[in-house]
């Protein structure tokens, strides 16, 4: 399978294929984020993992915009259409960051705010460093850095090999440059239930993650993982304040582990599966995936 090349979308074009969306960049908190915007109404941010890019939640945008609400994707700080950003910049409350000063610049708070992967991570420590700017939360397909993430960080005790390979940034780079396609392409196939998820995973992700810094950027957020955790710990004070919805594909991944990490952060805790949908729960089943968070929104 060929890729097809990576072209930056030029600055308040319009999103092909998505009506009323457009691209934007945004300069903050010291480096340069893309993301794309549409809809009208309260807001809903979203907030993509590894190995995707914003586009991963394509489908479902403009269900949620046809529902009354404006939608932004970002792409996170290092990765898509995002600027590579400082290798010591990618602590998970600085990379929330990044989306918060976007919000604010937008005046879009209080939010409506999904993770999904590590965005999930990112979510969290948004809501957690800034509850009151947080309408609801949805942590999905993801675990929390000192509430559940680091049990399965070790292969030994049934944890995933790849948390631990991808933190290790110089060496995991060396051994995947110039193979992005063959290292990556299987992600997307083992993430997803739709048959034509590795062709487009390699129309809208896997261009982004090739060249020089390309996949670098995507392994710079594991090196900060288990210092998130430690952090996560020391700031936390209290439960998280608005209702959080721990949310799974029906062939996801840690909904278990998930599910017991938000209850320890959460005061207000609902759980549910997207069904036919895998971790890219947004892009198989776009249409329950819209329904249910309306539903938890509204």
């Amino acid at each position: 399978m060929t890729t097809t090349a990576v072209s930056r979308p030029a600055p308040e074009s319009a999103v092909d294929g998505l009506d009323g969306f457009t691209h934007q960049y945004a300069d903050v908190n010291g480096t340069r984020i893309h993301y794309v915007i549409g809809g009208e109404g309260p807001a809903v941010v979203l907030v993509h993992g590894f190995p995707f890019t914003w586009a991963v939640w394509r489908e479902v945008m403009p269900l949620l915009a046809s529902r009354g609400y404006t939608v932004l994707a970002s792409d996170l700080r290092g990765m898509g259409a995002s600027d590579p950003a400082e290798t010591g910049t990618f602590a998970k409350a600085n990379v929330a960051e990044d989306i918060r000063q976007i919000v604010q610049r937008l005046e879009l708070g209080p939010i409506n705010l999904v993770g999904m992967d590590v965005g999930g991570m990112v979510a969290y420590a948004y809501a957690s460093r800034h509850p009151g700017e947080v309408r609801r939360l949805v942590l999905s397909e993801t675990l929390i850095p000192g509430f559940g993430l680091e049990e399965m960080m070790n292969p030994a005790t049934g944890g995933a090999w790849t948390f631990g390979f991808h933190a290790q940034v110089d060496l995991a780079t060396f051994l995947t440059q110039g193979k992005e396609e063959a290292f990556l392409s299987p992600y997307y196939r083992l993430t997803s239930v739709r048959t034509d998820a590795e062709a487009f995973g390699a129309t809208h992700y896997l261009p982004y993650y090739t060249g020089p810094l390309g996949i670098r950027g995507g392994f710079q957020h594991y090196s900060w993982m288990i210092d998130d955790g430690k952090a996560n710990r020391a700031d936390f004070t209290a439960k998280l304040p608005m209702p959080v919805l721990a949310l799974n594909g029906d062939h996801g991944y840690f909904r278990e582990q998930l599910l017991a990490g938000v209850r320890q952060v959460a005061e207000q805790v609902e759980s549910d599966v997207i069904p036919d949908a895998s971790h890219a729960y947004g892009f198989d089943n776009p249409e329950a995936t819209g329904e249910r968070f309306d539903r938890f929104f509204g």
